[in-house]
């Protein structure tokens, strides 16, 4: 028997943890950067480009719960048998940047970039291999007034793109203080930083999952461990009673002022260095966040903030959104963070042998935009589409194309129909995939007598949507307009409508 030699076709689906990002959320997401851009632009920032790949060495390890250095990320070995890998945020590259042109660029160097980057991590619901970041950095700032204005700047953002004011809350806290806490418990030693680094990685994770455990499952991790409802066994930090009441007492320091917040961290840092430090910084912070109208309202000192990427060496500070979502069960919860980030002195240090201050945040770009979606404030967005010049005789095709050129001119969207179909209903049908709000209609009758018909879209759409005939009775869904007037007319018409 013959052996079939047909090519295998490959199958059309996207990578695990991949996916597709169609007209909708290109615009959105595009319409958002700028608003973010502006925002960074504003407190003098300068745009960054860095490329999507770096070298293994220069990327280092700093993903979580990862123990090679290319583990975490999309790695491969170049011809020259160099190690390269997908950027896994923006804020490695900015330090190979900074390192690279440090002598040409100004002191402070203020930033923003935004763009893909890759995780090489499991995915699950809401989790993807790729996503967007955008972010905004000062490097050579050791002053903590560049990490406050970083916070301002990160609220500012959160408005401008439609966030309302206690709909969000950015949380601060410090790294130092968290130091203090753990060489006052005993899992920190100064000396020996080498020491208990194990024990100090699950007692992080288990403050980071303060809002998801509460405060009884952060205590069952920091001791013995915990049992979820499945059975599975997460091994804890094995501290003792003590210890693990010292940081438990800083995980619900927070009180109802920042003030009132500093006093609590203060006298459980108090002993060591490192920690007052610490509080010092959390209480300037707050000082010039308060001189610059930045309330509690907006911005609060937080202890419970841990910030999971190991380089941070300061302030680390998180915005979370407060309102309620539905999930896909049909359960209300919280809808989370979407941006994070923090100081982190040490990042240039591994290319010059030299401290570099720096500090930045970064922004989650495709969580922001879920939670617009969430709060409805992408409609408008959505229902941008073209006007559509249907096609009544191919033989006029430059008749066509010549109204499509007359509204490009004029800054309005439009686009002749160039399928195959010549029925033209199904011309109206693609018209609707497009959520276009307009037809124009020319055969040879409107064009021998000088008009043409424009049919009204919109209307049709919220009939069938189901709207009310009555509500909708005296407004025609076809117009008949002079064809030296089409340009004035559908500018009128959209005008309107937005």
């Amino acid at each position: 028997m013959a052996k079939d030699k047909t090519p295998r076709r490959p199958q059309a689906v996207t990578p695990k943890g991949f996916r597709d990002y169609f007209g909708a959320d290109v615009t959105a997401r595009a319409q958002m950067l700028a608003q973010i851009a502006a925002v960074y632009h504003r407190y003098g920032f300068d745009a960054l480009e860095t490329s999507a790949v770096e070298t293994v060495e220069a990327l280092g390890k700093f993903l979580p719960d990862v123990d090679r250095p290319n583990e975490g990320v999309f790695a491969w070995q170049d011809e020259d048998m160099d190690w390269l890998a997908l950027r896994y945020d923006l804020t490695a590259p900015l330090a190979r940047v900074y390192a690279q042109h440090r002598n040409d660029l100004p002191t402070p160097y203020r930033r923003y970039a935004m763009g893909p980057v890759w995780r090489n991590e499991k995915p699950g619901p809401g989790r993807f291999r790729q996503f967007y970041q955008c972010d905004a950095d000062t490097v050579g700032a050791a002053s903590v007034a560049a990490d406050a204005e970083i916070c301002a700047m990160l609220a500012d953002c959160l408005e401008e793109v439609g966030i309302a004011r206690g709909d969000y809350v950015v949380r601060v806290n410090n790294r130092k203080v968290l130091n203090g806490v753990m060489e006052v418990a005993g899992v920190l030693d100064p000396a020996d930083p080498a020491r208990f680094v194990q024990e100090r990685g699950i007692v992080l994770r288990a403050i980071d999952k303060l809002d998801r455990l509460g405060p009884d499952g952060v205590r069952a991790l920091l001791g013995e461990g915990r049992r979820d409802e499945s059975g599975d066994v997460t091994k804890g930090a094995g501290l003792a009673d003590a210890q693990a009441e010292v940081v438990m007492g800083f995980v619900q320091a927070r009180g109802d002022s920042g003030a009132a917040t500093v006093a609590r961290l203060r006298a459980l840092v108090a002993g060591s260095a490192t920690g007052m430090a610490g509080v010092d910084e959390l209480e300037t912070i707050a000082d010039l966040l308060a001189a610059q109208g930045y309330g509690a309202d907006r911005i609060v000192i937080d202890p419970s903030v841990v910030r999971g990427l190991g380089y941070y060496t300061g302030p680390v500070f998180e915005a979370e959104l407060t309102f309620e979502i539905t999930d896909d069960k049909g359960r209300r919860q919280q809808f989370g963070s979407v941006a994070g980030g923090g100081r982190y002195d040490d990042l240039v240090k591994r290319f010059t042998g030299q401290e570099v201050p720096a500090t930045g945040v970064s922004i989650g770009v495709d969580r922001l935009l879920a939670a617009l979606r969430a709060k409805g404030r992408l409609a408008a967005t959505q229902a941008a589409g073209p006007v559509i010049i249907t096609v009544m005789d191919r033989d006029r095709m430059a008749d066509y194309q010549a109204m499509a050129g007359e509204l490009r001119r004029a800054g309005i969207r439009a686009e002749v129909y160039l399928g195959n179909s010549k029925q033209f209903g199904n011309q109206l049908k693609y018209a609707d995939k497009r959520a276009s709000p307009l037809a124009v209609i020319e055969g040879a009758e409107e064009q021998a007598r000088g008009v043409v018909q424009i049919k009204d879209l919109v209307l049709g759409a919220q009939i069938a949507a189901g709207a009310s005939l009555e509500e909708w009775k005296d407004r025609p869904s076809q117009h008949e307009v002079p064809r030296a007037a089409l340009v004035d007319w559908v500018r009128d018409f959209l005008a309107g409508r937005s």
